[in-house]
């Protein structure tokens, strides 16, 4: 009962939000396709560099650089990055660990109040229409309010998924439309585990997603994976093209750099 609460204050919020099908959304995308290891990539539209945890570099065609939830030092080595812009799902040093980033981006936090209210983000960086999505994640009393980012970046569509520690509801669907990659926590502690998480990717059926937020837990990433299309990379980086993805899923298993094994 408490989680069907929960989703049903979701569903009120978004209504109210703004969430429609529209132009935060990738409904009228053609279906992207494509995907390579970096050593063999034909054709780029983007490049998703994985640092652990959920702290992601999405680089456009064009060299537009997004980092997603970037990680405070002590786990994984630090990068040296200067994106254009950097999204924030969560008021915790594990995600908005800002002041590693070089330059001076744009800084979109998908919460207010120090993570007490939801902060609508809707906005055009370069060539690339980023919005957000509420959502709720675990926390050590309940569930605490978290978000979801969407990235249009014209031929593709990628959701970063935050915290999300409970199944999508119809609008939260709605919102995000058609999906081309996923990016998507399974540690089962702070967010969904391995079986929520392998039936949000139902919901969604992305073409391809990255599993995140498992700490190298390996067991966590076996039973993600249990009988699904999968490709382990030994590299922290994974190139996309548009004219190849797979037509189901397939996910990608990338490696950070000082991942244990």
């Amino acid at each position: 009962m408490q989680m069907f609460a929960v989703l049903w204050w979701i569903a009120i919020f978004l209504t109210s939000y703004g969430a429609t099908r529209g132009e935060t959304a990738c409904q009228e995308l053609h279906v992207a396709r494509g995907l390579t290891p970096v050593a063999h990539a034909a054709e780029t539209d983007a490049s998703i560099q994985y640092f652990g945890h959920n702290f992601f570099q999405i680089t456009t065609r064009q060299g537009t650089k997004i980092v997603t939830d970037p990680l405070a030092p002590g786990r994984y080595p630090t990068p040296q990055l200067a994106p254009h812009v950097v999204t924030v799902g969560r008021e915790h040093p594990n995600h908005n660990y800002v002041q590693l980033v070089q330059g001076h981006p744009m800084i979109l936090r998908g919460l207010a109040d120090r993570g007490a209210e939801w902060n609508q983000v809707s906005t055009q960086v370069r060539e690339v229409f980023i919005s957000n999505m509420p959502i709720y994640q675990n926390g050590v009393a309940g569930a605490l309010k978290g978000a979801a980012f969407l990235f249009n970046l014209g031929t593709l569509c990628i959701v970063h998924l935050g915290d999300l520690s409970h199944l999508l509801t119809p609008e939260q669907l709605q919102q995000i439309g058609r999906v081309d990659v996923a990016l998507i926590p399974i540690d089962g502690t702070y967010t969904m585990g391995p079986e929520l998480a392998r039936e949000v990717l139902q919901q969604l059926n992305p073409k391809l997603a990255i599993p995140m937020h498992f700490r190298d837990k390996l067991v966590l990433v076996d039973a993600f994976v249990r009988g699904l299309a999968t490709r382990r990379l030994d590299s922290d980086t994974v190139v996309i093209g548009k004219s190849s993805l797979p037509t189901t899923t397939e996910i990608v298993v990338l490696r950070p750099i000082g991942a244990r094994e």
